[in-house]
């Protein structure tokens, strides 16, 4: 039985999102430190969505978030 999930762009981001919100990482660290949170047989295919929406393991977490809202504080 195949459990691969298959992540799209949307996906990563909406999960980049939560890990910063939830102060597990920061916007700052590259995108390559998601790889702790995602299950070892799903990172292939999470590396090859990346590099099709042009995105490098060394950028940062804050590139996947450029849609993100700001709340008034």
């Amino acid at each position: 039985m195949n459990t691969t999930v298959k992540y799209d762009i949307e996906l990563i981001k909406q999960e980049a999102l939560q890990l910063v919100k939830k102060r597990l990482i920061n916007r700052q660290q590259s995108i390559y430190t998601l790889c702790k949170y995602i299950p070892p047989c799903d990172w292939v295919n999470f590396e090859l969505e990346l590099e099709k929406n042009e995105f490098l393991l060394r950028d940062r977490i804050i590139d996947l978030l450029n849609q993100e809202s700001w709340e008034d504080d």
